[in-house]
């Protein structure tokens, strides 16, 4: 059953954010798993959320290609992680890739 993951990671940068983003490179290599993922900022925190076709394929992601990226950018702490169940999901016709 596909889940929804919700982060947040105090003090990540957009800086550090795009530096990992460079190094893991989902956008071209997509994760095992990974349906959707949409990030954004306000004062103090990178947030993300994220639709996985389960907790385990993204877990899998974080421990084998995010975990190391995040070590080499130095991003302290440790995000805080919350899953869910998806009840539904819809994607408008014709919006695709990133942006």
């Amino acid at each position: 059953m596909a889940v929804v993951m919700s982060m947040r990671w105090a003090g990540v940068t957009p800086g550090q954010y795009d530096t990992v983003r460079d190094a893991v490179r989902w956008e071209e290599l997509a994760p095992a798993g990974a349906h959707l993922h949409v990030a954004w900022f306000d004062a103090q925190s990178l947030h993300v959320t994220d639709v996985w076709e389960s907790q385990q394929a993204f877990e899998a992601f974080f421990a084998e290609r995010l975990a190391p990226a995040v070590e080499k950018a130095g991003i302290a702490g440790e995000p805080e992680v919350a899953f869910s169940s998806l009840h539904r999901r819809f994607i408008v016709e014709g919006v695709t890739g990133a942006a």
